[in-house]
């Protein structure tokens, strides 16, 4: 862990107070309609950081939790949340990481160095895939053209707007709620949301 990292880790509360009072990426985008997707999220697939292909039709049945990580970032601390979220609730929800380095280069390592990091200071188990484009261009990855484009999952078309973005996907495969970077991952409106029904 470099000092950066180290540092941030040590601030990241008050980095987070900082935010949720200035009203920095709070939004918290609900499907409230309950929209359908247009193209099934069960068709999706992506690559875990190990080279093996994860096949999100593994999922129905459980909710899904996608997040655009990085481990360099203010809000790099959210691991920690994220790992404890996905262990309280593995038996309904799975928690995936998307490693990116789309904003101010702060996700630099490689696929190795950036599970080393996650497994050496937050324990990370939850799985994550090799490193991602998430912001809308010509490189965005498939899961999140899917996540931010209304024409494909009915309704949403929010790309991240920062690290630690939250996309929770349903046990039906609809996509329910997006969380911005400052909402915790274990704030209260996350929680209903994971416990809530379709």
């Amino acid at each position: 862990m470099s000092f950066r990292q180290r540092f941030l880790r040590v601030v990241y509360p008050i980095f987070m107070w900082l935010n949720k009072m200035a009203g920095r990426n709070t939004r918290h985008i609900e499907n409230i309609n309950k929209t359908q997707p247009i193209y099934s999220f069960y068709d999706l697939k992506a690559v875990a950081n190990n080279g093996t292909v994860i096949d999100f039709s593994s999922f129905k049945g459980k909710k899904v939790l996608m997040v655009n990580t990085a481990s360099d970032c203010g809000y790099t601390g959210q691991y920690a949340q994220l790992e404890k979220l996905y262990l309280e609730y593995q038996d309904k929800l799975v928690v995936i990481g998307f490693p990116a380095n789309d904003f101010k280069r702060q996700e630099k390592g490689t696929d190795e160095e950036i599970a080393a990091f996650c497994e050496t200071n937050y324990g990370i188990s939850f799985p994550l895939t090799q490193k991602v484009v998430v912001a809308k261009n010509q490189e965005q990855h498939p899961i999140f053209q899917w996540l931010s484009d209304p024409s494909r999952n009915g309704w949403c078309g929010k790309a991240p707007g920062w690290n630690f973005s939250k996309y929770l996907v349903s046990e039906q495969g609809v996509l329910t709620d997006y969380f911005g970077s400052s909402v915790s991952p274990d704030d209260k409106v996350v929680l209903k949301a994971i416990n809530s029904p379709l």
